[in-house]
């Protein structure tokens, strides 16, 4: 079992060995999703417009996973940085915990408010009543994305992204083998759900996801030997996981709630706008991958060492990540603004929704420097347990950003879906800055600041 010492060794061999595994993950998480977004165009526009509604909705109850999957990494690779056993099997059975109560919990507020959640973004009509049936559906995959991230998260505190990666690759596969089972069903056999058969794919996928990341949980040497009553809630260790969590979780919130601010203001140009949107949001995905894999990497190896007080290797991992992330950032760019109608075409054949999807894309590849620093400083803020001001910098600029830009632009001066893009692009921009110097001053309290020093 894979149990790494992130304190001693290469930082740039740390990374490859996070990295690489963490983003083959996010591919084949992310390709997971444009299976599901290609079968629903072999349905209609309107199915992949009622995909995208449903999908955000039931992605604001999921940022608790995110949540709690960046705890676990945090606390228990500081623990591990610590050298501190004991307390790392304390917080990682109460991780696995808390993530099963979430599950019950937000089930329930899902049930109830998520038709409100589409009501917002969409009109009536085939494609809302399309996302109200995928939600619903989706509902019963939420224990299993909540606890496979919370469990995921012991095992990049202990620095296996290798475990996620295999879990989401099995996945993939499957998922392309039951979502035509399902929606077309088989004659006498097995009646088509149409639709709704895309959820149950991944319902079924996704708790295969749970049980096998669980497994190589319970293999880990710290929790070696657990019983099923360390399980039991703690009081003092949910509250330790609790205040690690909400502000990763809320900043996520905030940002799917920017994604129905995006949406709200889509809607206004027709569906085929809002279903341009679901596809591109995809595209820029994959090629996000290998950033979101490295800055991903950063969280357990700044963590660890920032529990050692290995503060200089601390501040070498984030330089080491920016600087590889430039490289990643400029490679990406070509491909986004000459690419982009190519790309689309694979999932439409509706020239609207190209037109639209590429515009998104251009916008985009300005943006994909700025979206690497954003997140390697949110994983920098984390991992010295102070994630606060993620939560702030993510009200900042997907929070009165977006809303209020996309309205400068399209409410007062007029503009047609271009307004919408460059209000993203200019919120996405000023919360850049708003990061960078909180993080300096924060750095400088809690490691020294953000500077190698010369050797």
């Amino acid at each position: 079992m894979r149990d790494h010492d992130l304190t001693t060794g290469p930082i740039s061999g740390h990374f490859r060995t996070l990295a690489v595994p963490a983003a083959m993950g996010m591919l084949f998480s992310t390709l997971y999703n444009v299976v599901d977004v290609f079968y629903a165009g072999q349905l209609s526009t309107e199915a992949q417009a009622g995909l995208a509604i449903g999908f955000q909705a039931f992605f604001i109850m999921m940022a608790i996973g995110f949540g709690t999957g960046s705890a676990m990494s945090a606390l228990v690779g500081n623990a591990r940085g610590k050298k501190d056993d004991a307390a790392a099997r304390r917080t990682a059975m109460q991780g696995l915990s808390f993530g099963i109560a979430a599950a019950i919990l937000l089930m329930i507020f899902g049930y109830f408010a998520g038709p409100w959640l589409i009501s917002l973004v969409s009109e009536p009509g085939g494609y809302r009543d399309a996302a109200n049936g995928y939600f619903y559906w989706l509902l019963a995959a939420l224990p299993g994305f909540l606890i496979a991230y919370s469990a995921n998260g012991i095992l990049q505190a202990h620095g296996d992204s290798v475990t996620m990666q295999r879990a989401m690759m099995a996945a993939f596969f499957v998922n392309i083998g039951l979502n035509p089972l399902f929606m077309y069903g088989v004659p006498g056999v097995i009646p088509g759900l149409g639709f709704n058969g895309i959820a149950l794919a991944t319902v079924v996928s996704q708790t295969g996801v749970m049980l096998f990341v669980l497994r190589a949980v319970l293999k880990l040497r710290v929790i070696q030997g657990a019983q099923p009553s360390e399980l039991a809630p703690d009081a003092t260790t949910y509250k330790e996981i609790f205040l690690q969590m909400i502000p990763t979780s809320s900043a996520f919130v905030v940002m799917f709630i920017s994604g129905f601010v995006v949406q709200f203001a889509l809607k206004g140009f027709g569906e085929h706008a809002i279903a341009a949107y679901g596809i591109a949001l995809r595209i820029e995905q994959i090629l996000l991958l290998p950033v979101l894999g490295m800055t991903g990497a950063l969280l357990p190896i700044a963590a660890q060492n920032f529990g050692a007080g290995n503060h200089e290797r601390v501040r070498e991992a984030l330089w080491f990540c920016w600087k590889l992330g430039f490289v990643m950032t400029i490679s990406a760019a070509p491909i986004l603004w000459f690419g982009g109608g190519l790309a689309m075409s694979l999932f439409t054949n509706d020239q609207p929704v190209i037109d639209v999807g590429v515009s998104y894309l251009r916008v985009d590849s300005f943006l994909f420097i700025i979206y690497m620093m954003l997140f390697s400083i949110n994983s920098l803020l984390q991992a010295m347990k102070r994630p606060v001001w993620t939560l702030w910098i993510s009200i900042y600029r997907q929070g009165f950003g977006v809303a209020f830009f996309v309205w400068l632009l399209i409410g007062v001066f007029g503009m047609d879906v271009w307004g919408v893009w460059l209000g993203i692009a200019i919120a996405v921009t000023s919360g850049w800055a708003l990061a960078l110097l909180i993080a300096t001053r924060v750095a400088q309290t809690e490691i020294g600041g953000l500077r190698v020093k010369a050797m």
